[in-house]
């Protein structure tokens, strides 16, 4: 292949060689090792089960959105040309049917999965009986090249595929098209025209297949998802897209150059090492528990597992506490530059001979109308809500009112480090992240004369408590006075100097380290359900009941503090367990002061 690519008998695969990540390896080189490295075990599955597949769209959709932006503007292009009236061919060749599926559906049928924003591909939607986009897999491939196809859909899946990038039936001396065995009798038995039926394909979303056996010039583009593992299988995915579209040679008696952009089929497969040495010594244990003797510092709380609403019209938002979206290129890369290619030195270099190219979202984002994306923000954050059993209003009530929550949102909660970026909400997985933290912050307007939300406590076990503690642990524990347990362990400095400053205060009355304990609130992430474990609950002699945070880093400071929120003021509306705080201290010394204003009634606080 080397040799191929060398005399230009092929096309130059380009492959993504950086992007604005900062990582050695771009992450689209590898985007399913970049997707699985996202995922969180629920999404991923085990490891014997599938990831689950619209949590792969969820962050395949960046990849696949540059490089069809990339054979859009080629599909203009060959337009513009006028030589040849075949559009160039987009693969992605995905890892089992499952996601293929979900894909296809979402790509060329317009059916987006639940936190997926709707595909604006126009050009790949399948309409008005054109089927821009088909749907393969290795079984339907594999049945049809037996004899005694299962069924005549299956066989004329087979004519079209074996006909794309074809405009026209080869014809005989009286000009007469020469059909391939049996099509004539399958179209006329199907109804379908006797053109090649492959002739309008632009995309092809397969699984198991196109490695061999498949003849076609006007493949450009090519995204791989699925795993990887040996670099034959690299090469031969890669092939399908090699093939050049024209062999006629220019002016100094050369080939013209041809490129296949690919992203996602890896030239690096990187050996699995498992880790060998001895066991790691046992550690002493030691025993955390609740003394019978230290009773009167106990501690009960609530165990919220969810929330009840009645709203009947108004809802509002509270948008000091809202958490907001940051569109980061670091995380979710909205560009990659590619690099020609001989395939043999592993992931590309600038040093190799051959072209570079860079895929951005700025075609996309110039002819993106931010009006029509919040409107389609908004509908699907109403249907969402609309469907709720705690919500009472219908969707044409609650529509406007959406709307203008959704602008005010992108206006103020989405954070870019650049304007022209802030459109990025609007694909995934931020479109998934700014519709849960709309969802997990609208309330009923209690300004308006609706009900306030309540908390749903669990019916299994009732009330926690800090009699409940009992565990054994082989960190550091330091013995604690105002507290209903025998240790606190020390996990952390920040936690040791807390649980010190907690000790001394003389507003406290008792307080316990979240550990053995259970004490969690409920909030929603990256489409699934989440605990929260705060670090802390303080009792004060005044009664009042402190949910106490001490922060490093954490990525979902912001989210997690606005469902500790909402967990205080649903708790405090229903009134049966007192009144709660919660605060965040992200410095040793802020303790102290978090302590004292809560004694004077401040619910929730952030302190340096």
């Amino acid at each position: 292949m080397t040799d191929a690519i060398e005399s230009g008998l092929v096309k130059i695969p380009q492959l993504a060689h950086s992007d604005p990540t900062g990582e050695e390896q771009a992450a689209y080189f590898n985007i399913w090792r970049w997707i699985m490295s996202k995922l969180t075990a629920a999404e991923r599955g085990g490891k014997r089960a599938n990831p689950k597949s619209e949590a792969v769209l969820k962050y395949a959709e960046h990849p696949i959105r540059l490089l069809a932006l990339a054979w859009e503007e080629l599909r203009g292009e060959w337009a513009e040309e006028g030589d040849d009236e075949r559009p160039p061919v987009l693969i992605l060749v995905c890892k089992n049917t499952k996601l293929a599926g979900v894909i296809y559906d979402w790509l060329a049928e317009g059916k987006a999965p639940a936190g997926i924003p709707p595909a604006d591909f126009d050009a790949l939607r399948n309409s008005d009986g054109r089927r821009y986009t088909i749907r393969v897999d290795s079984k339907v491939v594999g049945e049809t090249e037996v004899e005694g196809a299962k069924n005549d859909e299956s066989r004329w899946l087979r004519f079209t595929l074996d006909t794309v990038g074809k405009r026209d039936w080869t014809r005989d001396d009286q000009q007469r098209p020469v059909y391939p065995e049996g099509f004539e009798e399958l179209a006329r038995k199907l109804g379908r025209p006797l053109h090649p039926p492959g002739r309008d394909v632009r995309c092809i979303v397969s699984v198991g297949m196109l490695t061999e056996g498949w003849d076609c010039n006007t493949v450009t583009h090519i995204v791989g998802l699925r795993p990887f593992m040996s670099q034959l299988l690299c090469e031969q995915v890669v092939g399908r897209g090699l093939r050049r579209r024209s062999y006629d040679l220019t002016e100094e008696g050369r080939f013209e150059e041809e490129v296949a952009k690919i992203l996602g089929v890896p030239f690096e497969v990187v050996p699995f090492k498992q880790r060998t040495g001895p066991r790691p010594r046992r550690q002493p244990q030691h025993h955390v528990q609740a003394l019978a003797e230290k009773a009167a510092y106990a501690i009960m709380f609530p165990r919220v597992e969810g929330y009840q609403q009645a709203i009947r019209n108004r809802v509002a938002v509270d948008w000091e506490r809202i958490a907001s979206v940051a569109v980061d290129p670091m995380k979710i890369p909205d560009e990659v530059r590619l690099k020609s290619t001989l395939l043999n030195k592993g992931r590309p270099s600038l040093s190799e001979p051959g072209g570079s190219a860079t895929l951005n979202l700025d075609t996309w984002r110039r002819s993106t109308r931010l009006q029509q994306q919040e409107f389609e923000m908004a509908a699907s954050l109403t249907r969402e809500y609309a469907q709720m059993e705690t919500c009472q209003a219908p969707a044409h009530v609650l529509f406007p009112q959406l709307l203008e929550i959704v602008k005010r949102f992108v206006r103020d909660k989405v954070i870019v480090d650049a304007p022209e970026k802030r459109i990025d909400v609007f694909l995934a997985p931020y479109w998934g992240y700014a519709i849960e933290r709309l969802k997990e912050e609208l309330h009923p307007d209690t300004s308006e004369g609706e009900a306030p939300e309540v908390p749903r406590y669990e019916q299994g076990r009732g009330a926690g408590s800090t009699a409940d503690v009992d565990f054994w642990t082989s960190k550091k524990v330091r013995d604690i006075a105002k507290s209903h347990l025998n240790y606190v362990v020390q996990d952390s400095k920040w936690e040791q100097s807390a649980a010190y400053h907690l000790d001394a205060h003389p507003l406290v009355a008792a307080f316990v380290k979240n550990q053995g304990l259970g004490f969690a609130v409920p909030y929603l992430h990256n489409g699934q359900q989440h605990s929260y474990i705060p670090d802390f609950i303080v009792r004060l002699h005044n009664g009042v009941h402190l949910i106490l945070e001490t922060k490093g880093h954490d990525p979902l400071e912001e989210v997690k503090a606005q469902a500790a929120r909402r967990w205080v003021d649903a708790v405090n509306a229903e009134g049966s367990f007192g009144e709660w705080q919660y605060a965040v201290v992200h410095e040793m010394g802020a303790v102290p002061a978090a302590i004292n204003e809560s004694e004077t009634g401040v619910r929730s606080s952030m302190f340096p």
